[in-house]
């Protein structure tokens, strides 16, 4: 419970089964001027959502909505009430795997409320950054939407960084000495960058779109605009750096790939080298090994130590003239 004047506010935990929570819904109803309510769930059951529903005047679309989860990011208005929805996400790299979660974000006149999905909450922080900036409550529900995207877009930033020193590690792997085939943990980054670029693109229209307004929106809360602006700014940067990451694993994929058919080549190279050096002792012993009655050198006392000599010499020039030539 929050006063936007004050700065003061007021934290219960409970659960809706708990009688607690039957006054904190007597609280809901008995909002002065200038307080406003934040409810927090975290993957609730229908019954605690529908109940809150009822008492937040949301519609049963909405409910829907923040019941499953799982939604692309978006932003919608029933009513009085505005709904943005957006994807969590944290990247953890001992799995180089990006986690993600959902949350929607339902904004009234007096009332936000904000529905969890996942093991990732940026409620937690963003309740505690309006805790340490009470001004920021002048600005009503808004201030909790503003806290909420922030601390989501702040944690976009911190995981495409970290994506980014996986990603430098790969390229130095990639053009090392070594001839380990590293296109698997390539492609692995790439499906994580893609999840993370299906978070952040779609997010960027949306708050875009708080700036601008919609149909019975203008003149709404424009103190906040100048917050709003610069998350969708750092949200831009962070979309642009997710974007460039995709290329780069897209390159660093082919330059892997083409390392493979280079290394292939040298070993192809390499066996046809060995398989030239050894076709003139094959040839050389062939024709002694055709046991004619009638053939040269067969009674000679030196004619076997020249056709091992001959065999030895043709050997020892080609492998000289491919180690020159970097077959071998």
């Amino acid at each position: 419970m929050y006063d936007q004047g004050s700065g003061r506010s007021e934290h219960m935990e409970c659960d809706l089964a708990d009688d607690a929570c039957q006054s904190v819904l007597k609280q809901l109803r008995g909002l002065g001027e200038g307080e406003f309510a934040w409810v927090r769930l975290a993957t609730p059951s229908e019954g605690e959502l529908v109940q809150l529903a009822e008492e937040l005047g949301l519609h049963p679309l909405a409910v829907e909505d923040a019941l499953h989860g799982r939604q692309r990011p978006k932003r919608e208005r029933f009513g009085d009430v505005l709904a943005v929805a957006l994807k969590t996400l944290r990247y953890v790299e001992e799995q180089t795997a990006v986690e993600t979660g959902d949350i929607m974000i339902f904004t009234g006149g007096r009332s936000v409320l904000t529905v969890t999905h996942g093991t990732i909450d940026p409620t937690t922080e963003a309740a505690r950054r309006l805790d340490a900036d009470p001004d920021m409550l002048r600005h009503g529900p808004r201030a909790v939407l503003h806290a909420v995207l922030d601390v989501a877009v702040d944690a976009y930033s911190d995981a495409a960084r970290r994506v980014r020193a996986t990603l430098n590690r790969l390229e130095d792997e990639v053009f090392s000495t070594s001839r380990v085939d590293h296109t698997q943990s390539i492609y692995s980054l790439k499906r994580e960058v893609r999840e993370f670029r299906d978070a952040v693109q779609p997010l960027v229209p949306v708050v875009q779109g708080l700036l601008s307004g919609g149909p019975g929106e203008e003149g709404r809360q424009p103190r906040i605009a100048p917050y709003i602006r610069d998350v969708a700014d750092h949200l831009y940067r962070t979309d642009t750096e997710v974007r460039t990451l995709d290329e780069l694993l897209d390159s660093v994929l082919g330059a892997q790939q083409a390392r493979v058919g280079t290394w292939q080549n040298d070993d192809m190279r390499r066996i046809s080298a060995w398989a030239a050096i050894f076709a003139i002792p094959t040839m050389v012993a062939g024709v002694y090994g055709m046991n004619f009655e009638h053939m040269p050198e067969l009674r000679w006392t030196y004619g076997y130590p020249l056709s091992v000599g001959l065999m030895a010499l043709g050997a020892g020039a080609l492998y000289r003239a491919f180690r020159r030539n970097g077959w071998l």
